[in-house]
């Protein structure tokens, strides 16, 4: 998706957690996920989240869980970047 950027930390069958670098400006569109509930903690920045139409502002030290079948969606309306970890736990190993 264009303004986020990962690294993949860990990837295991059951999940895995990814460091996210999202620019300027950088929208991620609102999705779902059928088999897993994933969770973001912030790290830097302040990065937005919309998790079933509630909306949320972040900053360093926020955890938000996107649970399975839910439509969430990330921003960063800020004019810095922020960096995130993206983990998921799948439901169906």
């Amino acid at each position: 998706m264009k303004g986020f950027a990962g690294k993949e930390l860990i990837s295991l069958d059951a999940g895995g957690l990814k460091l996210i670098k999202i620019e300027p400006h950088a929208n991620y569109p609102e999705h779902l996920h059928p088999d897993k509930t994933e969770y973001a903690y912030t790290l830097e920045g302040q990065p937005e989240f919309t998790i079933d139409n509630e909306h949320y502002k972040s900053k360093p030290g926020d955890f938000f869980i996107f649970p399975q079948n839910i439509k969430h969606s990330i921003s960063n309306p800020a004019n810095i970047g922020c960096i995130i970890l993206v983990g998921v736990l799948k439901t169906n190993v």
